[in-house]
């Protein structure tokens, strides 16, 4: 498989919630090209410039309770330069301006 150019993104520790997780940026990413790579121990997701997660579409996967925050615990790294709002989780491109 070649590795996808600036790819962004987190890698996800492995846990009954990661199927949910996935689903949940594949439906903020509509339209992108959001890449899964399972290794066992943790899942890679990626795509080429910028990824988004919101709060809203974690809860309408997860359950109404689930909060932003709670994903930080789920992520063991990830790829390009993370932004989390009150609301949402952004991975984009590092700019070298």
């Amino acid at each position: 498989m070649m590795a996808m150019r600036n790819a962004v993104g987190p890698v996800l520790r492995m846990s009954e919630d990661i199927d949910a997780v996935v689903a949940a940026i594949r439906d903020d990413n509509p339209g992108v090209d959001v890449e899964v790579v399972d290794r066992g121990a943790y899942v890679r997701v990626h795509a080429t410039g910028k990824l988004v997660v919101t709060e809203a579409t974690l809860r309408e996967h997860l359950g109404p309770d689930f909060e932003i925050r709670s994903l930080q615990g789920m992520l063991s790294s990830f790829a390009g330069r993370i932004r989390t709002f009150s609301d949402r989780v952004e991975w984009e491109t590092v700019s070298h301006d």
